[in-house]
């Protein structure tokens, strides 16, 4: 029985950039894509029971945590090439690619530009641009602090000195009010913290149309026909989900009861009992003649 893996983290270019790159195990490849107000160690109860079978490759987005300050490439294209751009310097011709939050779109995005090299696509809580299903989710309009990130500007002025209290709120809300443990709280606010942490951070909501964009494009183009797993707990439930249906060969919804948004933190034992048969299973190659 293989054993959990130490994480080494990596400086790796890419894109343009320099990404901060948590890396552990051997095996097949499967690359962890985090959302706001993450950085890689959202994985940190999930990297080790997976380094025990895979290699598991955890990046910070652009922007966030040790990666690049970037001054622009928030959209979600820019972010699946700088995904792309990760697996080459670190030789893997193809992986399992699972992303949350803001790390949905880019994980999507990078499987419909390169089916060859996503073998199997796992999107958690989070929405897809303007594609169909979400209106119910919607209803109400959408979360409060999307109008006040895309403001340029505005809120990095508003909340520098504040991000203790800001980043706690979506860390509770995000674990129905149970919290994180406190050493990822701590690296968290490390990260979020200063003015042009928070422009970063602030920048994807800025780029949400751009990515919406390139989602639409992307749809018209081809579907989705790796196998895909749709993750949701609260509050987006089945949206997602919804929204993958019609553009998607192969998928498997699952909803998971008495769980936050921030499924990695806050039911990780659940969370790896849905992950672990899926990455596991072998992708059926097509008959040859």
């Amino acid at each position: 029985m293989s054993h959990p893996q130490p994480v080494t983290l990596h400086r790796i270019a890419t894109n343009g950039i320099e990404a901060n790159v948590a890396v552990a195990g051997t095996g097949p490849a499967v690359v962890l894509l985090h959302g706001f107000p993450y950085t890689w160690r959202l994985w940190s109860r999930v990297i080790g029971p997976l380094s025990a079978s895979h290699r598991v490759i955890a990046p910070d987005l652009r922007g966030f945590g040790g990666s690049t300050r970037a001054a622009d490439g928030y959209d979600a294209g820019t972010l699946a090439a700088d995904v792309d751009g990760i697996l080459d310097a670190l030789g893997e011709p193809s992986a399992a690619v699972v992303g949350i939050d803001a790390g949905t779109p880019v994980a999507f995005l990078l499987t419909l530009r390169r089916p060859d090299r996503v073998r199997r696509l796992v999107v958690m809580e989070s929405l897809l641009g303007t594609l169909p299903g979400a209106e119910e989710f919607l209803a109400p309009g959408p979360p409060w602090w999307f109008g006040f990130h895309a403001v340029p500007g505005l809120a990095e002025t508003v909340l520098a000195g504040h991000e203790t209290e800001y980043l706690d709120w979506f860390l509770a809300a995000g674990t129905r009010g149970r919290g994180v443990p406190p050493d990822v709280r701590e690296a968290f606010l490390a990260a979020y913290t200063g003015r042009d942490a928070l422009r970063c951070a602030f920048s994807y909501y800025r780029a949400l149309p751009e990515s919406a964009r390139q989602i639409d494009e992307a749809t018209a183009r081809a579907r989705l026909t790796v196998p895909t797993l749709a993750i949701g707990a609260h509050p987006v439930g089945r949206s997602l989900e919804r929204q993958l249906r019609p553009v998607t060969d192969d998928l498997t919804g699952h909803l998971i009861p008495d769980c936050g948004h921030i499924i990695p933190l806050d039911r990780p034992r659940e969370l790896l009992e849905i992950l672990t048969p899926f990455l596991a299973a072998p992708v059926e190659q097509p008959a040859s003649d």
